[in-house]
């Protein structure tokens, strides 16, 4: 009897131990949120009391103890709602510090806090409200509208439904003509002869298209930047006028090889006029049979305005045949409409039966290179060949290059080149660099905003241009959200990097993944399928230099690429079916 009782003892114990150790988990966890409250309410009311104190305000450490009320709660609670507006205060107390310290280090740790709440919080109500402060330091407080521009961009990108995006749309108007103003007394100052007076006008040095029934794309070239404004005017049926879709280009002239009237009649547009509209500004006029919309936007170096301009299914019917033919025409030519006939398997990116590969750069442009003859666009140039076959014996498909011998190809002519063969993917190669010749890897791109410095510099490299020449991508980028290819070129951007890197592991024991990252690069720019870019490697760096010029490694790189094609084809065809 002593030890069954003994034993009701025990377990009598154990209970009680059992229950002290719920009721004390279950006050803990409910204690958390109603101390977290507190705290902030404290650290408000600090914060409230130094702002009503100008006389405290200049003593760093009532500042400093402020700040650490607050660094108390977002790392003791983190993820909670008082974590956020913590970050939030925090930053905001770090900026109006700096305008008594003028430190630039108070300024770099609000943009820190701010980036912690868009990184750790984007669904908070305060994410897109971080943001938009982020932009507002760069711009108020460090004079850097480049870099304002990009945060107030990414307002737009990361919380399209945000109550900070009309804010953000109104700054980027603003930074859009002080960034186009300061890159015309840039080109003005490096242009302009010793001992000259610069007019400001700019010169119509050409217009270029590609035309068929389901695509067309304009560029108009110019010796200089300049602004533009675009209008589409609706048919006025009392004068007998067809739709108009016009740019009026301002500060210009028409050059005296432009055609100011040509006759297209191709179901899209009727006729195209480039005349002097008044003795300042050049009007291009587009007269429109039949379009279902357009868009407009600016590259750089040599600086050109791009417009692609969609058809309708009454446009292109019957005109298929006539479209194969690539035309490219002094003057301006026929616009464009997606081909809303392809199934949706094929707009998925199912049963791919064409794929374009683009050998970056070519003729007077080499790319990256290296004293001694090794140049990225014979390397690119051997890889794309080789990559054609691989992909027509493993896929069965149809394979084109945009170039297949040592040619000059504008970015802009790349891409309409796939749009008009109607490609199911675009693969474009190229071959990396760095001022760091430690640094090497192989990444893979998509189109999308850069998010990080590299990929930026990156871009700009391959875009032949600055990475201060970014007031366009507003424009450009609020079209690419609305393109459902972005989340496709995605997939095979994951796709393609994990089989080079399969491929190359087995072969290459130093062999560096950089990753899948997005930047915009502008030869991918107006792609109507899923579209990548690949950095095969950097001729910077001397073990990778040795890999790039060698036929084996091109040989397992094309390899790797195709297998990753392969891939992405088929676990798009086990997505759509169920499988």
């Amino acid at each position: 009897m002593i030890n069954m009782a003994n034993k009701r003892s025990v377990f009598i114990l154990f209970l009680n131990i059992l229950l002290f150790f719920i009721v004390f988990s279950t006050v803990d966890n409910t204690g958390a949120a109603p101390s977290a409250e507190k705290a902030l309410k404290n650290a408000d009311s600090s914060r409230e009391s130094l702002y009503q104190s100008s006389k405290r305000m200049n003593f760093r450490h009532n500042w400093e103890n402020c700040i650490e009320a607050y660094e108390k709660i977002y790392t003791g609670y983190p993820g909670t709602d008082q974590a956020a507006w913590a970050l939030f205060h925090s930053a905001g107390m770090y900026t109006r510090l700096n305008k008594i310290s003028s430190l630039e280090k108070d300024l770099d740790e609000a943009l820190l806090l701010y980036e912690r709440i868009v990184k750790e919080y984007p669904d908070h109500r305060l994410a897109d409200d971080a943001q938009y402060k982020m932009g507002e330091i760069y711009y108020a407080n460090k004079q850097d509208t480049t870099q304002a521009y990009v945060e107030f961009l990414k307002v737009e990108i990361k919380f399209p439904n945000g109550d900070m995006r009309p804010a953000a749309k109104a700054m980027l108007e603003k930074l859009s003509v002080l960034l186009g103003e300061k890159q015309e007394k840039e080109a003005v100052k490096n242009t302009a002869p010793a001992g000259t007076e610069e007019t400001g006008i700019r010169t119509v040095k050409d217009i270029r298209h590609w035309s068929t029934p389901s695509y067309t794309r304009v560029v108009i070239d110019l010796d200089k930047p300049v602004d533009y404004i675009d209008h589409l005017l609706k048919k006025d049926p009392d004068l007998d006028k067809p739709r108009r879709l016009y740019l009026d280009i301002k500060n210009a002239r028409v050059g005296k090889d432009i055609e100011t009237t040509i006759p297209i009649k191709d179901g899209l547009l009727k006729t195209a006029r480039a005349g002097q509209y008044t003795p300042d500004t050049v009007r291009v006029v587009l007269d429109i049979e039949s379009i279902s919309g357009y868009k407009t936007f600016r590259l750089h170096d040599p600086f050109r305005i791009v417009i692609d301009v969609q058809g309708n299914n009454k446009a292109t019917a019957g005109g298929e045949k006539k479209a194969q033919k690539r035309t490219v025409e002094r003057g301006i030519k026929k616009p464009q409409k997606p081909d809303e006939t392809v199934s949706l398997a094929r707009q998925l990116g199912l049963s791919v039966k064409r794929i374009v590969i683009d050998p970056g750069h070519g003729g007077k442009d080499p790319g990256c290179y290296i004293n001694g003859g090794i140049k990225e666009k014979d390397i690119v140039l051997d890889m794309a060949k080789r990559l054609k076959t691989k992909l027509e014996k493993r896929l069965g498909c149809e394979v084109l290059l945009t170039r297949t011998t040592d040619i000059f190809i504008p970015l802009d002519e790349r891409t309409a080149f796939a749009n008009i063969k109607k490609a199911d993917l675009f693969i474009s190669l190229h071959v990396n660099a760095h001022k760091e010749s430690a640094i090497h890897g192989i990444e893979t791109y998509f189109l999308n905003m850069a998010t990080d410095k590299q990929a930026v510099l990156v871009a700009a490299r391959e875009n032949a241009t600055s990475e201060k020449n970014i007031s366009d991508l507003q424009s450009i980028l609020n079209d690419l959200m609305l393109n459902t290819k972005i989340s496709e070129s995605s997939r095979l951007a994951h796709s393609v990097q994990d089989g080079i890197m399969g491929d190359l592991k087995k072969k290459y024991q130093v062999n560096k993944s950089l990753g899948v990252k997005q930047a915009p690069f502008y030869v991918l720019i107006g792609a109507e399928m899923p579209s990548i870019l690949i950095e095969t490697g950097f001729l910077t760096n001397s073990i990778e230099r040795k890999k790039l010029i060698s036929d084996n490694y091109k040989e397992i790189l094309s390899e790797g690429v195709s297998k990753g094609i392969e891939s992405y084809i088929k676990s798009i065809d086990m997505a759509y079916t169920g499988g």
